[in-house]
């Protein structure tokens, strides 16, 4: 495979081009003629011990959690990440933030922008780059008024510059309230005073801060109504509209096809299939059995197995 500037795979593609180990959907962007993230073969094993021996002559075994996962985000557009609960994802959303355990062994390529990264540069794009919105809202502090939340911490060498980003951070924080329907009361709230529709969007308002240019939403809608979730989804699916990317980790694949312009089916650890939303509407479109399984378990659908796949009832949820 030929290595390009900027990475593997850093050239113009046709929008139906099957490349990557995937097919683009309608919003999908080579700007710079890369992708915005793309992982290659990422695995993450723990050093943990044993279970099943006895409790005080346990040895550790290694668990591997991923592997060989392949994945890309284009810009403009959301691509959910689809799986099971307790599969592997928030460990996929840790990797690509650089969040490692001391017990852990990762190996693989994540590029973001064109640029080969490890765990030290992924660190530094946390909050500079590359935002969470975590799956909880036990994540905002509930002693912190939620504005002191989103403005976060003014930074600067000097007493004045910290003025400067201060005022700025104030600024820009009232323009998040304002553009998400919250009004200036609300910024005096705390955590449990708010609504959980509210909250998520305190969440999301969070990660927009440091003007991101890629988003990890790992479940956000857990708890919310319908009405609420598809609200969270839009305004994901605004940031990437106005030029972000968007990873949105989910188990919940009917909310997924709403707002995504692609899916990577998770199943076991890795990826078996990155496909355009336009697949799911016909199981003929899907190259993996495990996709299919997942259209044959959807609402509105017959149920039925259309091939045979060892598929755990759970994972169809």
């Amino acid at each position: 495979m030929v290595e390009y500037a900027g990475g593997p795979h850093a050239r113009s593609h046709l929008d139906g081009e099957l490349h990557h180990h995937h097919s683009h959907g309608g919003h999908s962007r080579h700007v710079g003629g890369h992708h915005l993230l793309s992982v290659e073969d990422l695995s993450v094993a723990f050093d943990l011990y044993d279970s099943s021996a006895p409790y005080f002559s346990a040895g550790r075994v290694r668990t591997r959690v991923l592997r060989d996962l392949c994945l890309s985000v284009h810009v403009g557009e959301v691509l959910a990440v689809v799986g099971a609960s307790g599969s592997g994802k928030t460990v996929l959303a840790d990797a690509l933030l650089g969040q490692y355990e001391n017990n852990a062994e990762v190996t693989g390529s994540i590029w973001f922008d064109g640029v080969r990264q490890d765990a030290a540069s992924l660190a530094r794009l946390r909050g500079h780059g590359i935002s969470l919105v975590p799956q909880g809202v036990t994540s905002l502090d509930p002693l912190m008024r939620v504005g002191e939340q989103v403005r976060g911490v003014a930074r600067g060498a000097t007493r004045a510059e910290r003025r400067a980003d201060a005022a700025a951070r104030l600024s820009c924080q009232r323009e998040l309230f304002c553009s998400y329907g919250l009004g200036e009361e609300v910024e005096r709230l705390y955590p449990h005073q708010l609504s959980g529709g509210m909250a998520r969007r305190v969440l999301l308002m969070c990660a927009l801060m440091e003007a991101p240019r890629l988003i990890i939403a790992d479940e956000p809608t857990p708890g919310l109504d319908l009405d609420l979730a598809v609200r969270a989804l839009d305004d994901l699916r605004a940031f990437a509209s106005r030029g972000g990317g968007v990873l949105l980790i989910t188990h919940d694949i009917e909310l997924a096809l709403r707002a995504a312009d692609r899916v990577a089916v998770f199943r076991d650890g890795t990826v078996v299939e990155e496909t355009s939303v336009e697949s799911f509407s016909s199981p003929e479109l899907l190259r993996h059995p495990f996709s299919r399984a997942l259209w044959h378990a959807l609402p509105g659908h017959d149920f039925a197995t259309f091939e045979t796949v060892d598929v755990d009832e759970g994972e169809l949820g």
